[in-house]
């Protein structure tokens, strides 16, 4: 075999990595450390038996950029390239090309911008690149459905900015009051305020881990039926911020054991995925109200 072998399997989908990790870090000098980082990888990695080298190399693309937009979020270092929109390599890919032309513009980059890492993760590989969410939940460390949750706030948020003259998402207190209206009324036992506060079509997924220790099952559907579940209980739970949304978790001696990620819409809970699975939580970033 050539040494030149393994150069030319990489090159093939260089265009393809880099417009992935463009459509997610928002900077090209990122993007091409990105793909370098991921050639080291694949060079020091035997991928002989991998048998869609393309999918295999986007999940190491996707896992760099995921690992770089946690650094820049922690570091504060939101600014998009100045020369994003004059700076794109071009993508010889036809499929590429068809992306790159509906989906890169500097209004795309500002609201992607302004998703969380696991959120921006999640939109760029499903809805601009087709991949599945059983192949993005492994990269972000979470279910398929909490994994469908997050592209699907991601995907209302580039909705509201950009279709409808970048009108915001409900602001932390807004979905606080929600979130502690939920709680109060489960808690207590008020049946009919928790009615108030679910959306009609409330959808709950819950992890294996969850289903395990008694939940009623994988998928609930509907106001009511949520809310039989969560009438009385809840005792214990406290908000918390989870990935940036108001949330909330179960921390007995003050580790979390079972974490809620709460959609808050129009002033009511549309959905909600509750996660209590060791490494799923573990992958998320809870902070404390």
């Amino acid at each position: 075999m050539s040494d030149d072998f393994p150069v030319q399997r990489f090159e093939e989908h260089r265009d393809h990595l880099r417009a992935v990790a463009f459509r997610m870090l928002g900077s090209s000098a990122e993007a091409d450390d990105a793909v370098q980082e991921t050639w080291m990888r694949f060079a020091r990695t035997d991928t002989a038996e991998v048998e869609n080298l393309r999918g295999w190399l986007t999940t190491v693309v996707s896992r760099v950029c995921l690992n770089l937009l946690r650094t820049r979020r922690t570091r504060r270092e939101d600014e998009l390239d100045e020369a994003l929109h004059d700076d794109v390599h071009p993508v010889s890919d036809p499929a590429d090309q068809a992306v790159m032309a509906d989906s890169v513009g500097l209004a795309l980059q500002v609201v992607l911008d302004s998703l969380n890492p696991a959120e921006r993760v999640a939109f760029v590989l499903h809805d601009l690149f087709g991949v599945p969410f059983e192949r993005i939940a492994p990269i972000l460390d979470r279910t398929s459905d909490a994994t469908r949750q997050l592209a699907s706030r991601a995907r209302r948020r580039v909705a509201q900015q950009q279709g409808r003259g970048g009108s915001p998402v409900p602001d932390a207190p807004l979905q606080k009051t929600v979130v502690d209206a939920f709680l109060a009324a489960a808690r207590d036992g008020r049946f009919e305020d928790l009615l108030e506060v679910l959306d009609p079509d409330i959808k709950v997924v819950a992890d294996e881990a969850a289903v395990a220790t008694g939940f009623a099952g994988r998928e609930v559907i509907g106001a009511r039926e949520v809310a039989k579940i969560f009438n009385g209980r809840a005792h214990a739970a406290v908000p918390v911020l989870v990935d940036g949304y108001v949330g909330a978790m179960w921390a007995p001696g003050g580790a979390p054991r079972s974490v809620l990620a709460i959609t808050v819409e129009d002033g009511r809970i549309t959905a909600m995925a509750i996660m209590n699975d060791p490494d799923t939580i573990a992958a998320l970033e809870l902070v404390g109200l």
